[in-house]
This record gives structure tokens, sequence and C-alpha cells, in this order.
């Protein structure tokens, strides 16, 4: 599968687009500073929305997005320096995963784009 990332999303498959939208999650959730914002969020629809917009970002089809995610990060008040940081976890835990680095920086661009940054 191919689309507007450079990377074929089908390498990391749904569940693996997934688990790495978990460990990001966790990863914000575990920092002191960005774990406040997380409060009173409904985690499993911003997850299903970041999966879809990484989805997206990786070459993946577009499928139904709404709203842009980074937009959502951007709704919960996050300073530019917090966003940033929230896509530098993104960017480790795709490289973790062994995503190449042209498809970790589509990645990053996809939600630093969104945010208007």
């Amino acid at each position: 599968m191919t689309g507007l990332g450079a990377y074929p999303v089908g390498a990391l498959g749904p569940a693996g687009v997934r688990d790495a939208v978990a460990r990001w999650l966790r990863l914000v959730a575990a920092d002191a500073e960005l774990a406040p914002y997380l409060v009173g969020v409904d985690r499993a629809r911003l997850a299903g929305h970041l999966a879809l917009t990484l989805t997206v970002a990786l070459g993946g089809p577009a499928g139904d997005i709404a709203r842009p995610a980074a937009g959502a990060w951007r709704g919960l008040g996050l300073t530019e320096a917090q966003h940033r940081r929230v896509v530098d976890y993104l960017a480790g835990v795709l490289a973790a995963l062994g995503v190449p680095a042209g498809a970790v920086a589509a990645a990053r661009r996809a939600f630093a784009d969104e945010a208007g940054s």
C-alpha cells in the first residue's frame, strides 16, 4: 500500500500503527510536564485519530480524517516546545520499531504541519 508518505504502511500494518500510537501516548503520559494535559482526555478517541493520521503519514489511505491530529494536540493548549516534544516522542517510537528515517521524517512533518508549525 502506498500513499502520501515515504513508507508503505503495510510494512508496519494496522496493528503496528496502533502499537506505535499506544507507545507514543504512554511516553507522553509519562512525561511529567505533558501528563497533566491528558487529564480528562478521551485517550481511546485520541489514539484512534492519531492512528489514522499516522497511517496517512506513512502512506496509507486517508480514510475519514475530519480534524487534524496535531490540531488535537494543539487543542490541549500545548506550547510550541511541548508540541515539538510530543512529535519527538513519536519519532523515537517509530525509529525503535525500525521505520526508515525518511518515513519517520514524513510522520514528523505530518504532525508538525497540521499544527501550523
